[in-house]
């Protein structure tokens, strides 16, 4: 007997997308090697769920030859993509203009022609959205969470976010070593829309002298009381400010859009004629690319293997996480139902208090 597995990642790259599909394939090739009644293929579709919808197909197979080594690369082997929700999927009309349609009926009906017994959906917040509609219309599907922001819920974390994390704790390593060279303030500005997960660990880890995120609205004039205290009457000092894309000051709104933050807040303190001299860096894609640290690689091979075992079990509309220590699993809808911000009475901010990062509030 044959049984298939079509596999889609969704959404942004991050590092370990590559050793989650990996460890799919490594535990089926051990499934069939235990149980000979079986036998397990695993596809891939190719550009998030654009294989599974195009004419023809755009699949590839998965299998011990095509995942050698892949665990140790970032990005993924499958391609992805975060505009391509099969729910409002951009379809060429006759004038050649683009309009979004609902196609998960052809997405089904593609699943089923092709004999597809289960789909593993690897993605964030907003493709585990997707993955719990298409479970309400039928489809086996089990999903692995995935996000440099760390904004799943009910999972102790999403794998390459400790990637992403250390990306940018190494930014501002960096950074402080330039800013104390010529006594400055260096802005880094990191991901984080509506959670600053990579901000609080990057500004703890990196000693960092303000930290602001999406969970507190800051006062810029906060931020200039704690820079002052960076400098002594001669002007000598530095300071470091990181700050998530999504940090918004006190009345205003966010403007989540890449470098806008952290250049207002620039602009801000110059205009102020704030002593030092003030620069900004606006890390960017750097945080997704790249190796995946040992931490991200084992977490995404442990859940790479329990979505395979979901699927045996049939326990699907569940996703494989990672909660108090134990790979288990849960229900998508409960973990798409509440983002994962920070807990503001939490460790961390108490922690960062506790070292006197400042922020803004």
């Amino acid at each position: 007997m044959r049984k298939r597995i079509l596999v889609i990642n969704s959404g942004g790259d991050c590092p370990g997308m590559n050793a989650v599909i990996r460890a799919i394939v490594k535990r089926t090739d051990q499934e069939t090697k235990t149980e000979s009644d079986i036998e397990w293929e695993i596809i891939g579709s190719i550009n998030a769920f654009d294989g599974i919808l195009a004419e023809p197909l755009e699949l590839i197979p998965l299998n011990s030859k095509t995942v050698t080594g892949i665990h140790v690369k970032g990005g993924t082997i499958l391609m992805t993509n975060n505009k391509r929700n099969p729910f409002k999927y951009p379809v060429r009309q006759e004038d050649g203009s683009i309009k979004n349609e609902d196609v998960s009926d052809r997405l089904i009906y593609n699943l089923k022609v092709h004999g597809f017994d289960a789909v593993i959906h690897i993605g964030g917040n907003e493709s585990h959205k997707i993955s719990q509609q298409l479970y309400k219309k039928g489809v086996n599907i089990i999903g692995i969470p995935k996000t440099i922001n760390n904004d799943l819920s009910v999972t102790d974390y999403t794998f390459g976010f400790q990637s992403a994390a250390e990306t940018a704790t190494e930014a501002v390593d960096k950074l402080t070593t330039t800013a104390s060279s010529h006594n400055r303030v260096l802005i880094l500005e990191v991901m984080g829309r509506n959670a600053g997960w990579i901000a609080l660990h990057a500004a703890i880890a990196g000693g960092a002298g303000v930290c602001l995120i999406p969970e507190i609205p800051f006062s810029m004039d906060k931020i200039i009381e704690k820079l002052k205290t960076r400098y002594d009457r001669k002007g000598r000092g530095y300071a470091i400010i990181v700050v998530a894309e999504g940090a918004y000051p006190i009345g205003e709104k966010s403007d989540i859009v890449s470098g806008t933050i952290s250049r207002k807040i620039s602009a801000f303190l110059k205009n102020l004629k704030f002593e030092a001299d003030i620069r900004e860096t606006i890390l960017g894609h750097l945080q997704r690319g790249g190796s995946p640290m040992a931490f991200d690689r084992i977490l995404a091979t442990e859940l790479g293997v329990k979505a395979f075992e979901l699927i045996k079990e049939k326990k699907f509309g569940t996703m494989a996480v990672h909660l108090n220590s134990e790979v288990t699993n849960i229900k998508i809808k409960k973990v798409i139902d509440k983002y994962n911000k920070i807990d503001l009475s939490g460790d961390l901010i108490q922690t960062a208090r506790g070292v006197g990062i400042s922020f803004g509030d």
